[in-house]
């Protein structure tokens, strides 16, 4: 089949890229705030369900302008995605709610052991249209063959984060020749998800219409008053006190949260992951193709995380046959801020090199 590639730089603006192009279907452009720009509570209280930073808790090497990405039309529709060329191995990343291929966060420890990263917006986010895939097992199937259309054999691991973990159980179930192991970190798992709460509010904050204003708000609390924007976007991260996290947090690492929740978007993405996630044959679906994995599984988690319970992690562990849970001390979803993080980006090197079955 012949693929079509175009390329655009990752930034947006209100009407358009940055270069002046206009955008394209699926795309999200975000908005350029002014200087009259009010917070309003509608920023307090927000959900969000996925991130990764590198080992140290810091954006490493983090452009104002976001990475180039490409989008390659495939049977099922066009996917968006980054292709960081390093070694012969490759590792999938599938991030999270709010997420998309221009973010390359939660990848430092990959890149440092020389493997090719390839970073996919998911259905809804980015440039990636919902009609690509709606859900987890139809996006898996897409993901094969865009491993197959970029020359990637056999992918060394799946990495799944939060929203992004039921799509990289669906890829390892349902095409056990393409991936070779799996990591789950801070991901959905088969305990109810989401909470009413994130539901009703995610579906009036962040659907299609309210969510360029919703983040319009955020991205600007973030620079003009980024004490308040920690304080009101941290509490759904944590179930710890958030004075107590925030007491916690050295200057590096609150800017490292302020510029995340400085970039991110949900086009129609989050809308649709609430929607699927809520479906009732969710957790049964999950659970079956989670009982059938053959690939060695590093879950990891905190026993603080606000967004996806530690229950998540600990009915993937027990469901998945060589499932290996990793209990963080990190204090919030966010696994990649907390003392033991080192330790942690230790073991999963590690767990990439493991011979497999």
């Amino acid at each position: 089949m012949d693929q079509q590639l175009t390329t655009r730089p990752g930034r947006y603006a209100a009407d358009g890229f940055v270069d002046g192009s206009r955008p394209s279907a699926g795309t999200v452009a975000e908005p350029r705030m002014g200087r009259s720009g009010t917070i309003s509570t509608v920023a307090h209280r927000i959900s969000f369900t996925d991130h990764g930073l590198d080992r140290d808790g810091r954006l490493r090497g983090r452009p104002e302008v976001e990475c180039a990405t490409r989008v390659i039309e495939l049977s099922a529709g066009p996917v968006e995605y980054r292709l960081d060329k390093r070694g012969p191995g490759a590792v999938l990343m599938l991030h999270g709610g709010h997420m998309r291929a221009g973010l390359p966060l939660g990848e430092e420890v990959f890149a440092d052991a020389g493997y090719t990263v390839l970073a996919p917006s998911r259905p809804g986010y980015g440039r990636t249209p919902l009609t690509t895939g709606t859900s987890p097992d139809r996006f898996a199937d897409v993901l094969t063959e865009l491993c197959g259309a970029l020359g990637l054999g056999p992918v060394a691991s799946v990495v799944g984060q939060s929203a992004g973990g039921p799509t990289a159980v669906a890829l390892a179930a349902r095409h056990p020749d393409t991936v070779q192991r799996l990591i789950l970190q801070s991901a959905v798992g088969l305990a109810p998800w989401p909470d009413r709460r994130t539901r009703v509010g995610g579906s009036v904050v962040f659907n299609r219409r309210t969510e360029p204003v919703t983040w319009a708000l955020i991205h600007a609390m973030t620079r003009r008053a980024p004490g308040l924007a920690l304080r009101l976007l941290l509490p759904d991260l944590t179930s710890r006190p958030v004075t107590e996290l925030l007491a916690d947090l050295s200057t590096a690492q609150r800017a490292t949260l302020l510029d995340l929740f400085g970039h991110m978007r949900s086009g129609a993405g989050f809308s649709n992951d609430l929607r699927t996630m809520a479906a009732h044959d969710r957790s049964g679906r999950l659970a079956a193709q989670a009982a059938q994995l053959r690939q060695p599984t590093l879950v990891i988690a905190t026993r603080s995380d606000g967004s996806v319970s530690y229950a998540h992690a600990e009915s993937l562990a027990e469901t998945i046959p060589n499932a290996r849970l990793v209990t963080s001390n990190a204090p919030s979803h966010m696994i990649w801020i907390g003392d033991d993080y080192p330790a942690i980006a230790a073991t999963i090197t590690g767990f990439l090199t493991e011979d497999t079955p």
